[in-house]
């Protein structure tokens, strides 16, 4: 699908750089609003009803972690968030509240461009794949692809857009141990494999969402999906 037609939702406090990635996805075709802290994010995430969200971390009001957290909780939709600290721990709180892609600053305006590409370009390929999967049965745990829901023992999860990828990927192939650097690939579209703390992120977050046992992992390898025979 092309970038017409698509909302982008940018947040960050400071208006000059704000303007700058506005300026240059409205360039690439997409529609853009802004906000410059947390209550307004929210408030535009309601009213616009944005494809997805270019979130600073450091906000007034709220952060940007809190407003990921409020918009994933009213709709799963992806987030590229964007971080003053390249450290381990915020990346990884990050992702935890719902964020599928990071960048630190500075950045170049030209890689958030095409860092949003990639992630609509995920959000597309996911959705052909999950057209053509039928609803599955593992268990206790229960997944339609199609409508994007997920039930355990009967109790729905509400899974954020990159953890449901995830899922349905590894249920696909229930038992098969799935290397990290194969699940970005795969599920992230990412080349680069250094990445793989994401990887253990969503897969910390579904054990929590969905039970501890539902996951194994294979140390230095990957993880699996394991469920009754």
């Amino acid at each position: 699908m092309s970038s017409g037609g698509r909302r982008v939702l940018v947040v960050d406090d400071e208006p000059t750089i704000a303007g700058s990635i506005a300026a240059r996805l409205r360039a690439e075709g997409y529609t853009v609003d802004v906000a410059h802290d947390g209550p307004s994010a929210i408030a535009r995430f309601e009213a616009d009803e944005p494809d997805l969200v270019v979130l600073d971390v450091m906000l007034p009001g709220f952060d940007g972690l809190e407003v990921c957290r409020r918009i994933q909780a009213r709709r799963p939709i992806p987030v590229l968030m964007l971080t003053a600290r390249d450290t381990e721990t915020d990346l990884l709180v990050g992702l935890a509240v719902g964020a599928d892609d990071y960048l630190t600053k500075p950045f170049s305006i030209r890689e958030l461009a095409a860092r949003v590409g990639v992630l609509f370009r995920r959000v597309d390929r996911a959705a052909e794949q999950h057209a053509a999967v039928a609803r599955i049965v593992l268990g206790d745990l229960e997944i339609d692809p199609a409508e994007r829901r997920v039930l355990r023992g009967g109790e729905p999860a509400h899974l954020t857009p990159i953890e449901f990828d995830l899922l349905v990927h590894m249920a696909r192939q229930p038992r098969t141990v799935h290397p990290r650097e194969a699940l970005l690939a795969n599920v992230w579209g990412w080349a680069d494999a250094t990445a793989t703390r994401a990887v253990d992120s969503h897969v910390k977050a579904l054990r929590r969402k969905l039970g501890a046992d539902l996951i194994r992992t294979v140390h230095g390898v990957g993880y699996a999906l394991d469920v009754p025979r």
